[in-house]
This record gives structure tokens, sequence and C-alpha cells, in this order.
């Protein structure tokens, strides 16, 4: 591609040291694609195929007539040049003399705050704009809530569309004054407030003679000048290892990024979690080896010692190593249609490590209008909280506000692996030293010898009246007859005391069944044949009980009865109560059942009997081989 206002500019000329990431966010029309589109113009830095397309896209779909219409440099979706708005995260690259930038432009719609978070968690500095005719609105005040919560305290201010008001510098300094009292209190202070137009381009780049009472600087100056530094590259050396290096025998490696401190040869680590120290005997790169791996570097390190190391490991000073733990308080943005379920076994990915982990109901969740906490039982879409984790397995972290690359996690669905939320971890929850898992004589083995079968959890699931309770006990019935040892925990019995504090929400229901798989699993320890007859409507849930017992002692079984057939039995009257609407959140009604994709046994009522459907039950315990000596 060819230059051309850009033409007398030499690349060799960058400073390609520093690198500022940055975002710019605001309410709908405040300007924030026509500002970095200015910033791009005037900074001269487009190409001539690319200013040959603003001037067309200008013609086709511009909102200046005649003019070039800068923020169609960045609103490249076709449903934002329609509507006029920034739906996605709009991320530029360009550089200056003096530094070189990354920008995300970020929605101003309140019901796209998760692509503003998504853009907001790396970036170092925030230019945050409002229109000078309308002061600071809710939407001001949200995203600096938010921008402070993601731990960036280098703020500019740009007060756009002065021209709109004449340049009055009384308009200018009422908006900057209560600004930064709004800032101050949520811990920021260091703000700089710009009288911009981005449509005349004033103060953008060059100083205007538009606004002869402003001596501060322009918008480039600020960005090209504001110092980020978050200590990272201070603090003692942390690498987080993405692959493990085995080329041949001769060679093995841990490649990696450095996200905190310095590194060199020769200096003691300690591998996280597993604790084993070790020496850096090499640090290697594409371009040979080098005497010290600086934060932000990608490298490739050998150790002297043979120890284990894994992808998601992290490797930390031996003197000053990161802390590890298996909970912790963070706060927790929602970025799914479903909402955030406490006692859902979700996935958090770590860096490179992956972990199971569940989420206690919300200590509170946080108005990102006031910063005030509100109660809640969940998080929605575009929602904050703040709550308690617990994970599967040991994590090498640090707060967020030490180090955000240690102190951030995304959570995704285990079914689907798409990413649902997002956290950052406050402080660790640990337990109590006095609380340890007592060891006992008798286990479960012996309990299993004394009953002269298996342990088992008979997990029978389908919506209400499919016949689960009838199977259940007939089978109970028939194990009991032959000597085995069983237990029937029934939905409706167990909702008149352990869980007679829940409702039927999708958050209840989940900790329903939370409940009653750690009972299940509890009651296989202790050696007996359990049978659950639970509606358990979500599969996520399932498959947590599935995960509490070992290979071998579960086995789910989908009593499959259509909708319109449960529905005909209805033999409390439940679901005519639901057609109703006295019945909220009825599962196949206005509350979604989903079926097993696999199960190990699968009962058509509508063609098998009660005692035909039990008799299968019973022979596939025993092809399980959970009644072989009996």
């Amino acid at each position: 591609m060819t230059r051309t206002i850009a033409e007398t500019r030499d690349d060799d000329e960058v400073d390609r040291t520093g690198l500022l990431r940055f975002i710019t966010c605001g309410s709908v029309d405040d300007g924030k694609s026509t500002l970095i589109g200015r910033l791009l113009y005037e900074s001269r830095l487009l190409y001539r195929d690319q200013l040959d397309a603003l001037t067309a896209d200008s013609k086709r779909h511009g909102t200046r007539g005649d003019d070039l219409d800068f923020a169609l440099l960045v609103d490249g979706l076709a449903a934002e040049r329609e509507q006029g708005i920034t739906i996605d995260v709009a991320y530029r690259f360009f550089a200056t003399e003096r530094r070189r930038f990354i920008v995300a432009d970020t929605p101003g719609h309140e019901q796209y705050t998760r692509n503003m978070v998504t853009g907001a968690s790396t970036a170092d500095a925030a230019v945050i704009l409002l229109d000078a005719r309308k002061g600071l609105l809710t939407q001001t005040r949200r995203h600096t809530n938010v921008v402070a919560l993601l731990g960036i305290r280098h703020l500019v201010l740009a007060v756009n569309k002065l021209d709109l008001v004449g340049y009055a510098r009384d308009t200018f300094d009422e908006i900057s004054a209560e600004y930064r009292a709004f800032a101050a209190g949520l811990g920021i202070t260091d703000v700089t407030c710009v009288p911009v137009s981005a449509v005349e381009g004033t103060n953008v780049v060059v100083r205007s003679d538009r606004t002869p009472w402003y001596d501060g600087p322009t918008l480039l100056e600020w960005l090209e000048s504001a110092e980020v530094d978050d200590g990272a590259s201070d603090g003692p050396a942390r690498l987080l290892v993405q692959w493990v290096n085995r080329p041949d025998e001769g060679f093995r490696g841990f490649s990696g990024r450095m996200v905190r401190g310095t590194l060199g040869a020769g200096d003691r680590v300690r591998v996280l979690p597993g604790g084993q120290e070790s020496t850096v005997e090499r640090i290697v790169t594409m371009d040979g080896d080098r005497a010290h791996a600086a934060d932000g570097s990608s490298v490739t390190v050998v150790l002297a010692d043979e120890v284990d190391v894994s992808r998601g490991s992290v490797l930390a000073a031996a003197e000053a190593p990161a802390e590890v733990a298996e909970g912790f308080q963070a706060h927790l943005v929602w970025l799914d249609e479903q909402e955030m379920l406490p006692g859902r076994r979700y996935l958090a990915k770590f860096g490179a490590r992956t972990a199971g982990f569940t989420a206690e109901h919300p200590k509170y969740r946080i108005d990102v209008d006031t910063q005030a906490h509100l109660p809640a039982k969940t998080v929605r879409l575009n929602e904050i909280c703040v709550t308690h984790l617990h994970i599967d397995r040991p994590v090498a972290y640090e707060p967020y506000r030490i180090c955000r690359d240690l102190g951030s996690f995304l959570v995704l669905d285990p079914l689907s692996n798409r990413t649902v939320g997002a956290g950052m971890i406050d402080s660790a929850t640990r337990r109590p030293a006095e609380v340890r898992w007592q060891s006992v004589t008798v286990d479960k083995r012996a309990r299993a010898a004394r009953n002269g079968h298996r342990p088992c959890v008979v997990w029978f699931t389908g919506l209400s009246g499919a016949g689960k309770s009838t199977i259940a006990d007939l089978v109970e019935k028939a194990l009991h007859a032959d000597g085995a040892r069983t237990f029937l925990l029934d939905g409706d019995n167990v909702r008149h005391g352990l869980n007679s504090d829940l409702g039927f929400s999708d958050a209840d229901r989940v900790e329903n069944i939370r409940r009653i798989a750690e009972v299940s699993a509890l009651m296989v320890d202790a050696g007996l044949i359990v049978l659950v007859s639970f509606i358990s409507p979500f599969r996520a849930e399932r498959a947590f009980a599935r995960g509490l017992v070992e290979s071998g002692e579960f086995c789910e079984v989908y009593v499959d009865t259509p909708l319109e057939v449960a529905e005909r039995r209805d033999p409390k009257g439940l679901y005519a109560k639901a057609r109703r609407g006295e019945l909220a959140d009825f599962t196949g009604i206005d509350s979604p059942y989903e079926p097993p994709a696999e199960s190990e046994l699968r009962l058509d009522t509508t063609t098998t009997s009660a005692g035909d459907a039990a008799a299968a039950v019973l022979a596939k315990l025993r092809e399980m081989r959970v009644l072989d000596d009996h």
C-alpha cells in the first residue's frame, strides 16, 4: 500500500519501544468513532487506499454531507453504519514518532457493557467522551465505574462537541470540575480534561486558537506522554507457561510470556502450584539465548533440574513466589444471555490452566451507575457481582490489582465451551487450618464388602408425571427383597426438609440438585445403592452429580415421556395450574428440560409398563456389575 498524507514520515523514525493500549468510551453519539478517525487523519496515519475508501463510504453512508465522515474509519459493522452506533469492539493500531498505540473503540449502549469490559481488560488508559451540551450522563458514570473496576487509573476526559456551545469556557470548567470530583470518589486522581471538537479537529492533534483559554495538552500529546507503568516490570518474576517445548530428547524447555518482573539465567525459580524449585539454565529465543527476559517478552526457559512443569504452570521467583489457593473472592462480570447459577459447575481458564469451579450466591451485585451494593441471588448479562468461588484444584494467583494476568480468568460453559463470564480475583478464601479431611478405618470398600454389592447412584430424570417415582419405588422394593442396602431420595420428599428453603427458579433448581448430588455421593461412600428421583432438568447439574462418584458408580435413567403424555396424566394437577399461570417456572411449560445426550438407560413409558421399566433398571445394574455378587 502507498501513503498519501503520511508519505513524509519514515517508519524507521517511530519509537517501537513504547506501546499504549487505550479505550474510548462514552454515551451513544458522543463522537467516539469520529474522534479516533480524526486522530488518525490529522496524525497523517492513513494510507491512500484507506482515504479513498473513506471518501467513497462518506458519500454512501456518511452524515457530514460532502465532508469526510471519520466515524466510518472505525464503525466497520453493517449494523453500526445503519444505526449510527458502535456495537462491537473495534481495535486499531497506529504509531507516531513518539509511541505505538492500540485503541479499542467500545460501545456506548448499556446492553453492550460486556463489550466494553472486553476492550478495557487489556487497556492501560481510557479516553472518556461526553457531549458538552449534555454534561455527565448515566453512561459517563457507568463507563468510569467499569474503568475503575478494571484497574485503569489514567483517564482523559474529552469534552466533545464544544463547537456546538460556542467553545464556552464556563461550560468546559463546570463539566471538568464535576467529573474530577466523581472520579476522585472512585479512587482515580489522574484525570486530564481536554476541550475538543472531533468534527472540526479542535485540540485533537494540534492546539486550536478557538480555545485560547486552554493551556493543557492536546489529546494526542496526552496519549504520547501518558505514563502507565503499573509496576509489573519492577515486581518479582512471573512467567506463564503456555507450552512444554520438547522437539527431541536433548531439549526440554518451557515456553511462555513474562507477565511480571525480569528473569535471568542463574535465577532460582519455584514451579507453581507444585512448589518444586530449580535454577534457570538458559533463556532461549528465536534470535538466540538471552541473559534476561523482561516483562512482556515471550521466551523459552530451560531449567537445570528435571522438575514437573506443565502447560498452565507458573515459574515464579523463588524468593518471592506467587500464592496458591483453591478458593477466591472475585468480581465476576457476566457475559452470557443465560444467568449465572450459583452451585452450577463452570470452568475457569487461568492463563493456560483450566479448572472447574462453583460460585456461591453473590455477596452483592454492583450498580455500575452508582457503585451501590445491591442484594442478588444470581447475576445476569452485563451485571457485575462479588462472590466466592470454589476451585477444584490449586491455582497460582495474585490479586488483580497487582497483576492482571495472574489475577484474571475467563468463565466457560463446561458443555458448550463458550465464554460466559470474566473474573477478577480480589483475594484468596481459605479454609481454617483446623478443617482437614479426616481419614477413617472403615471406608467405602469395607462397607460395600459387608453389604455384598457395589454402591451406586441410580439417577432417574424426566418430566413431572413421567413415572420416575413409581419406577424408582419398584426398583428399591426388588433390591430390598433381594437383601441389598438401599435408600430412595425423592424430589417431593426432600423439599419437605433438606430443601424446604428453595423455590423453583433456575438458581434454586441448581442448588436443589447440588445438595442432592452431595448427599447421594455420601450415601455411595456409605456403600448404599441410592435411588434419586428428581426432574433435574439441567444437564450440567446431572454431570456434576456424576462427577462426585467414581466411574461405574453412576447410572442415569432417562424416563422419557412426551410432554403431551405427561400433561395428560397430570397426577398432581400441576400442568393445569401452570397453563393457567398459577404456577411459575414449571418444567416443560415455562422452564426448559434438557434431556440427556447420552444415558445408561432410556425408558419409553409410552410403550413400557412400570414393572417392565423396573426390570430393565435391575438388568442394567447387573450389567454394570453393581449386583455382581448378589
